[in-house]
Parts: structure tokens; sequence; C-alpha cells
């Protein structure tokens, strides 16, 4: 009969789950820690702004320029002197050559430097920040797949028994037929009850199939690779929750960046007011020069000249059309905007930080009641097989308490994986979803 194949099918299906290779979340971590590729690339931002921050970028080292010449010339030369000679020399040669080497330092340049290489700094540490901000949302990203997954596995097994249950009914009905204890429309409804309960068990193994792809993209694996995974939870204790909402504001990540942005446009401001000043600097030179010419008449043959030349620099651009006034300005709005975004951000973050921690408790709460209202329908459903094995309970009424318990098992479930994905956005608000460990 048809629904004999499907049996068939889902024995080959699970036979083949058994095979997979075990994936905990701290594995599934690891393996996005290393192969994610959004976070690699973060991480060579990272690398630009080191560089950017180097000594070597700062302008407080010196420049040294070198360069050197070498020209050689053929010509003819028509002379005529005031005593009346006068003639043509025809390939004359001459040679110029020199070298030299020059030193250009900046010794105060009224703190642009110093503010700009705060600057650097700043921005280096924002980079930082951006990594590990990235690394806190892909994390985030992973447990939400991880977690959605482990519901629907457990989804799967509640469909799966409830299958096996339809089964066993069909089984029974088809007997009862035989001997005439059941009718034609009994057997046909347990034959429908179980293709619908079968369809529920594919639909669900589909969406988990999508899901398990969806969380080998995240971990930059083979997208057909298949995982066996643990679907083991547990929730943080009301201490550890407090003490991740107590320490909330000190920790998140994007709070943090958003102080830097505040650092960086008061060094910006003071860096273009700085403009104001002179700069003062030291120049040296070396040179050597060396002239041949074979010109008869010449004043000289060879010349060669050589020696050091060394001062001091003063720059002050007094005044360039009002630029620097406008910069200036410019500068302090962007700075006042600064602080404005981050008080803005602050009370977005209490807002969000609030409402995560009521969702979370309510979780907990929902999750409580749901495991307590499905320990009554397994109560319910038990005696119900027990009055439907003795005849005295009809089908209907079975499916019913079938349905019931079905139904807890689902919503049981489902509140159990809203509280771990509240309790994972808390600690992520919270800037603790790197540091906190889940197994």
């Amino acid at each position: 009969m048809k629904f004999k194949i499907l049996i068939i099918l889902f024995s080959f299906f699970y036979l083949r789950i058994n095979s997979q290779e075990v994936l905990n979340l701290k594995k599934a971590t690891e393996l996005t820690l290393e192969n994610n590729l959004n976070i690699k690339i973060y991480e060579n931002f990272e690398k630009i702004s080191s560089n950017n921050a180097s000594i070597l970028n700062s302008g407080y080292l010196p420049q040294i320029n070198a360069g050197t010449d070498l020209i050689k010339s053929n010509q003819s030369v028509e002379i005529k002197t005031p005593s009346g000679l006068e003639g043509t020399l025809d390939n004359i040669e001459s040679d110029s050559n020199s070298a030299n080497i020059s030193l250009n330092f900046i010794i105060v340049d009224g703190m642009g430097r110093n503010f700009n290489y705060r600057k650097s700094k700043e921005l280096l540490n924002k980079s930082k920040l951006e990594v590990t901000e990235v690394i806190e949302n892909t994390i985030f990203q992973l447990y939400t797949v991880y977690f959605e997954a482990s519901r629907l596995i457990e989804e799967q097994n509640i469909y799966k028994n409830n299958l096996e249950i339809s089964k066993r009914r069909l089984e029974r009905k088809i007997l009862e037929l035989e001997y005439g204890q059941s009718t034609s429309l009994e057997v046909l409804n347990a034959e429908v009850d179980f293709k619908n309960d079968s369809i529920n068990l594919l639909n669900t193994s589909s969406n988990l199939s999508n899901v398990k792809r969806d969380l080998n993209l995240i971990m930059n694996v083979n997208s057909e690779k298949t995982f066996e995974l643990v679907t083991n939870i547990d929730f943080l204790n009301f201490n550890e929750l407090n003490t991740a909402y107590s320490g909330a504001k000190e920790n998140n990540t994007s709070l943090k960046i958003d102080d830097k942005n505040v650092s960086i446009s008061k060094n910006e401001m003071k860096a273009t007011k700085s403009t104001y000043l002179p700069t003062v600097g030291l120049i040296g030179n070396y040179g050597w020069n060396e002239s041949v010419n074979d010109n008869p008449y010449a004043f000289f043959n060879k010349n060669i000249n050589e020696g050091f030349s060394g001062g001091l620099s003063l720059s002050w651009d007094i005044f360039n059309s009002g630029r620097k006034i406008i910069a200036n300005k410019n500068a302090k709005i962007n700075y006042e905007n600064s602080k404005i975004e981050k008080e803005r951000k602050i009370n977005i973050f209490f807002n969000e930080l609030n409402n995560l921690y009521q969702t979370h408790t309510n979780n907990l709460y929902i999750f409580e009641v749901q495991k307590k209202n499905l320990e009554i329908n397994k109560l319910n459903f038990e005696r119900n097989l027990e009055q439907y094995k003795l005849g005295r309970l009809s089908s209907i009424q079975f499916r019913d308490a079938q349905l019931k318990l079905q139904r807890a098992e689902l919503q049981k479930n489902t509140s159990k994986y809203n509280a771990k994905l509240s309790e994972i956005a808390l600690m992520k608000i919270s800037g603790q979803i790197i540091t906190k460990s889940y197994k």
C-alpha cells in the first residue's frame, strides 16, 4: 500500500541522518570565526587602519629627496670676437653632471600632526570595534540559524512520533476491517490522517534542509555538507541576566563605536583649528655639480661645485579667502553632531535593552507554562489511548486527543527556542555574546 512506501522512504531518510557528522554550537562558532568571509573582510579593513595609524603615516618623520642629472651635448658654434676674429667650431662636446640630496623636516605645525596622529589611532580603535561588531552580528546570525535548525529537528521528531501513532492506528483499522470489526470509512479516515501527518513531516524536513544550508553558508562550508546538530540547550540564570543587563551600556560595542566617533570628531576639530598657526621647518641640502666643455674659446673648460646648505623655513597661511574659517566652523558642527548622535543612540539603546529584557522574561514564563500544559496533554492522551485500545473511544475522539498532544508539543518546542533566541539577543546588546560560552 501507499503508506508502506512512505514508511520505507522515511526509514531511509532517518538512516541517512544517523551517519552525519556531529556539530555542536561550540564547533559551529569555531568554524564561523575561522571561515566566515565577512569577518575576514573587516579584519583586512582593520589592517588598513593599522597601517594608516603607523608613525610612517603621521608626518612626524622628515622628507628626504635625492636627484641626479647627466647631460651630454654636441653642438656647432659660430664665433665672432671684438677684435675681428671669427670662425666656426663643429662637434663641440660638453658634459654637465649634478647630484643633490635634500632634507625637509617640519619642527612645529601648530599641533596639527599631533591631533591627526591621535585621530588615526582612534580610527584604528574604531576599526577594531567594527570587527568586533561584525563578529557579534555574525555569531548572532549563526546562533539564530542554529537554534532554528534545532527547533525544526525537534519539530521533525514530534511529527515523526505523531506519524508513528497514525501508522499504528491505520494498521489497526485495516486489521479490524479484515475481521469485520471496522468499516471502510474508518480505514479511509485513518489513511487520510496518516497522509496529512506525512505531509507535515515532509514539509518540516524540507525546511530543515534549507535552514541547514543557511547554516553552512554562515560557516562557509560546502552547502551540501550535512551535520547532526546537538539540540540540548540551557538557559542563563537570573543572576547572569541581571549582570549582563546592568553592564550593557558599558559593554555595548555600538556605543563604544559612537564614543570613538566623538573622539575622532574632536581631534579633527583641533587639527583644523591648528591651521591658524604657522609651520616651522628645518631644511638642508647637499649638492655636487660638474661641467666639462671642450670649447677652446670658453672662459673655463671644467668647473666643479659641491657643498652643503641649510636653514629654517617659516610658513604662515594668514588668509586664504576664508576657507579656513569655514573649515573650522564645519568641524565644530561635526563635533556637536557626533555628540548629539551619541545621545540619540543611547536613548535607542536603552529602549531596545528594556524591550529585550522584558521579552525574554515573558518568553521564559511562557516556556514554563507550555511545559506544564504539555504534561497535562500527555496524561490526557495516555488515558484516551487506553480507552481507544479498549474500544471505548471513537477514532475521531482519539484523533482529537492526538492533535492536542501534537499542538502542545509544538507550542512547548517553539516557546523554548523563542526564549533562547531572546536570551542571545539580550547577550548581543549587552556586548557579551562573544565572551559568553555556549556549548
